[in-house]
């Protein structure tokens, strides 16, 4: 996977530091908390070093961040130096995304001193608004869940807050490489495990997370490592953790391989819903055996997370038995296969139900939780992604319905409306086609078969 060249600028005046919001609909980091910054372009030439703050840097990171600033901000860098408007520039580190998310990024994290606050004008393209405060501030509305961090942000806040001179933070790049199981936490207390896992292409993990405060159960969601030596470096990455409960979202086995074997190692009960029980146990029968299961509706309250409960919310429609998990404030949403990350939702029956599916989306559109965590993928900073998931299957409804009347069978609509889709995953858009042809049927909108 290729990792982009990219740089951050943590702008600093009078004790106080700027973040941006970013806009919800960004493929990189949506609805994230951020310094400002981008990625290096190849068209960026190389910076003039002429002033002395800029000497022993790369020019062209120089002209790229110079750029980012202009174009996100307004901030003219080169003005700012000219002007003495900046005190210092320093380099504080680099971190690299670990290759468990789709888009990479080796990212500088560059310290700039400003003398005086300038007045920016935020690109709304791409940021929904910043913020100056100090770093302590910004630890503080972290730890209560407000905000959503990739972890370098995270531990330069971190860092600044405890040593606010910090010229360079050391535990930066430490971000490439797990030799166990690994595990970030972009909001406070959401514990994201993506785990390698027998899921569909272009998927090759299943988040597994860990939820519960101190003294409340603590839940791990969703254990299914690909095979037993995965399943052993979980093992070993839970020792301490005090998990209470397996808890499965739904049956499908890319959601709980070994499950099973975890809850029975480490002496716990599994949950999950009623309609999930009886579809693993129709498929494999032992699979539940010795183990104490609990039954999980719509409603009911399994944990807690800084102080509000953590409710079950059934979201049938990819799975008739599938569960999501929410706080009482809606600060998240772990909404299982309601939405991907990574790829496309199937909806096949007999477990699903395409109407039930856009019913769903439409509810939880409707609750609006600020963060949405997909089982495949990264952490979606508000619902923009599930309102464009239910306008794309509106979308591809739609195309059903004409290609229908217009008497294409299912093998011609796959080649007009899928015609550069890998040939390996043809049958599920088959599925979905199957799914949405049964759902105008029974709303009567084409004729019976």
């Amino acid at each position: 996977m290729r990792v982009v060249d990219a740089v951050t600028a943590v702008l600093v005046c009078d004790g106080e530091i700027f973040l941006t919001q970013r806009q919800p609909h960004l493929a990189a980091f949506p609805g994230f908390t951020a310094f400002p910054g981008g990625k290096v372009d190849t068209g960026d030439q190389a910076h003039p070093l002429d002033h002395p703050l800029l000497a022993g840097f790369d020019p062209h990171h120089i002209t790229s961040l110079a750029r980012e600033l202009r174009e996100e901000l307004s901030f003219d860098l080169d003005a700012a130096l000219a002007a003495d408007e900046v005190q210092a520039i320093d380099w504080l580190g680099a971190a690299i995304s670990p290759p468990i998310i789709s888009i990479r990024f080796d990212t500088r994290f560059f310290r700039i001193d400003l003398r005086r606050k300038p007045v920016f004008s935020i690109e709304i393209g791409e940021l929904a608004g910043g913020e100056w405060a100090r770093a302590t501030e910004w630890m503080a509305r972290y730890r209560r869940g407000e905000l959503l961090l990739a972890p370098p942000t995270r531990d330069v806040l971190a860092t600044l807050a405890e040593h606010p001179h910090s010229r360079r933070i050391s535990r930066l790049g430490d971000y490439n490489a797990f030799e166990g199981t690994p595990e970030i936490e972009p909001l406070q207390g959401v514990h994201q495990l993506p785990i390698p896992s027998n899921t569909l292409p272009p998927a090759d993990r299943t988040n597994a997370f860990i939820i519960g405060d101190a003294g409340a159960a603590r839940l791990i969601v969703d254990p299914s490592p690909a095979n037993r030596a995965e399943f052993d470096k979980l093992c070993a990455h839970l020792v301490g953790r005090g998990i209470s409960e397996v808890f499965i979202t739904h049956h499908h086995p890319d959601h709980r391989q070994f499950a099973n074997e975890l809850a029975r190692h480490l002496k716990v009960p599994i949950a999950m819903s009623a309609d999930t029980r009886a579809r693993i146990l129709h498929r494999q029968p032992g699979w539940l055996d010795g183990l104490t299961v609990r039954t999980r509706v719509d409603g009911d309250v399994v944990s807690s997370w800084l102080g509000q409960p953590v409710r079950v919310l059934a979201v049938p429609g990819h799975d008739e038995g599938q569960l999501a998990l929410m706080p009482d404030n809606r600060a998240w949403c772990i909404v299982g296969d309601l939405i991907q990350g990574v790829g496309t939702v199937v909806i096949s029956a007999p477990e699903g139900d395409m109407a039930k599916y856009f019913a769903t989306l439409e509810k939880v559109i409707a609750l609006q939780p600020k963060v949405i965590w997909p089982s495949h993928g990264s952490a979606l900073g508000g619902t923009f992604y599930l309102e464009q998931t239910l306008k794309h299957r509106r979308q591809r409804e739609a195309q059903v319905k004409a290609l229908s009347e217009a008497g294409k069978s299912v093998d011609e609509m796959l080649a007009l409306m899928y015609p550069d889709t890998d040939p390996r995953l043809l049958p599920l858009a088959r599925m979905n086609i199957d799914s949405h042809r049964a759902k105008l049927r029974a709303e009567g909108a084409l004729p019976a078969a």
